[in-house]
């Protein structure tokens, strides 16, 4: 998360961070099936936003190695980027690993259950 200000699109991970801190504090308190619902709803928006953030991670960390050895080709091209340190090409795949377990967390719940009950078992 360091160095997330130079446009709009890297205050993506940050909101979203902050989204899933006050729909799990509203889940927490309530933990209704609208709460449930938005919690869902959040982590597949992290799972979007963090394979965004892989493509672009990926293509701005080429972009600098081919900056810095424009003979870099292929399998040694991609290798030297998932390698690199600055920027991290992999680090937004940690908000695919949230995502996912965000809802495996919510794929079960009471609140859900209560819900297929009440519409006969379907939703």
């Amino acid at each position: 998360m360091l160095n997330h200000f130079e446009d709009a699109y890297q205050a993506i991970p940050l909101a979203l961070i902050a989204a899933a801190f006050l729909v799990l504090a509203w889940h927490a308190s309530v933990g209704s099936t609208a709460s449930v619902r938005a919690l869902q709803l959040t982590m597949l928006l992290f799972i979007v936003a963090g394979a965004l953030g892989l493509v672009l991670h990926f293509r701005s960390t080429m972009e600098f190695q081919l900056e810095t050895d424009p003979s870099l080709r292929g399998w040694n091209l991609y290798w030297k980027v998932l390698r690199a340190k600055a920027p991290p090409a992999l680090a937004p795949g940690v908000l695919v690993q949230l995502g996912l377990l965000g809802l495996a967390y919510a794929y079960r719940l009471p609140a859900l259950q209560a819900e297929r009950s009440n519409t006969g078992g379907t939703i």
